[in-house]
């Protein structure tokens, strides 16, 4: 499970339908509707969350907002009810980790994406996420 920290702009469209999914999944755990993946190091930050089922789908208004914008038909009614709220920190690190191994999955898988996005050093953060200072999340997986 990946649920990206970059904003869904830099996915291709094989990111932005594995993201869907997996924030779908997460939603899913988050609500009690699944069992699996409850302890995954990519929900802790959901977990962290004062309101960790309105944080998941604010996440997923995102993703669903840049899926509209590219034409797709992801079911809007999968997200919730999306309501304001805290926004969860990121570290600079994370991004960045991130980022790096988007840019190997894209230089792989779409070639396209990868020449548009390669020489961007400083993406942007998902909508809900707001950057801060430090090294990679102690939640991440390093090298997974």
């Amino acid at each position: 499970m990946r649920l990206w920290s970059v904003h869904p702009k830099y996915l291709d469209p094989q990111g932005l339908v594995a993201l869907w999914r997996e924030a779908l999944l997460a939603r899913a755990v988050l609500t009690g509707q699944a069992r699996g993946y409850s302890h995954h190091p990519q929900l802790h930050r959901f977990l962290s969350h004062a309101t960790p089922r309105r944080a998941i789908s604010a996440y997923l208004g995102a993703v669903h907002s840049e899926a509209v914008r590219r034409g797709y038909a992801f079911d809007r009614s999968k997200v919730g009810q999306v309501r304001p709220v805290q926004r969860i920190s990121v570290t600079e690190g994370q991004l960045a980790y991130e980022w790096e191994h988007l840019l190997r999955k894209l230089a792989h898988r779409s070639p396209q994406h990868y020449r548009k996005w390669r020489s961007l050093r400083t993406p942007e953060c998902h909508p809900i996420l707001l950057r801060r200072e430090g090294s990679v999340e102690l939640w991440e997986r390093v090298g997974a």
